[in-house]
């Protein structure tokens, strides 16, 4: 049965959407764990938001007189599109030309050189807010950026750099993940987290004690 609940649209979380991080970082296994200290954020995304192509091409057979008689899968690829607005952000800099093609800060200066330097592979993970603050995270474990639009320097517009990452199979022949999940799960996720937590610090501190005593 169709259900109106499940039609959502999606915002970015709040603080920031698109997160990268250097290739081999540890990767969030839900929608609501805490990302390790090696994601950096790229700050605001342009209203377009985030755009995922992920569609086979495929080839037809044809038989004499036209009629299809073979159709067969062909490439799949799994490509992301943003539009980076932060043009003063280092990271969101550096994702666009490379990590060593940015230094500094906006405080000290920041140098940025543009050359053909292949892009690394690097880990990306994009967090938004769903209907209901339902939480939405999507884990891309291998991708690098292939293309980047026309940058433009107006008055009324603010500078933008169209950003797209092209996707790679993981160990598991995955190139990208997505997790859901409600308000109230999340809650209850975050509790349970916490009482991990506490409990092993607990068991820890017990263990402590007894190998000093």
């Amino acid at each position: 049965m169709a259900k109106a609940k499940n039609v959502t649209a999606a915002k970015p979380k709040v603080g920031g959407a698109v997160w990268r991080a250097p290739a081999g970082s540890k990767l969030p296994k839900n929608a609501v764990e805490a990302l390790d200290t090696a994601f950096k954020s790229l700050g605001y995304i342009s209203e377009d938001g985030l755009t995922n192509a992920n569609s086979p091409s495929s080839e037809d057979t044809s038989a004499w007189g036209g009629d299809t008689v073979l159709s067969t899968q062909g490439e799949k690829p799994d490509t992301f599109k943003f539009t980076l607005i932060e043009a003063m952000n280092p990271d969101a800099l550096a994702a666009v030309y490379g990590d060593n093609n940015v230094s500094g800060t906006l405080e000290t200066g920041i140098t940025v050189k543009a050359n053909s330097d292949p892009q690394p592979a690097c880990v990306w993970v994009v967090d938004m807010m769903m209907k209901d603050n339902a939480k939405k995270r999507v884990v891309i474990p291998e991708a690098a950026v292939t293309e980047v639009g026309d940058i433009t320097y107006a008055d009324k517009s603010p500078v933008g750099y169209e950003t797209t990452i092209s996707a790679v199979p993981d160990d598991d022949h995955n190139t990208h993940y997505e997790y859901l999940i409600s308000a109230t799960g999340a809650a209850s996720q975050a509790t349970q987290s916490a009482t991990g937590a506490a409990s092993q610090a607990t068991q820890s501190a017990t263990v402590s004690k007894e190998v000093t005593a």
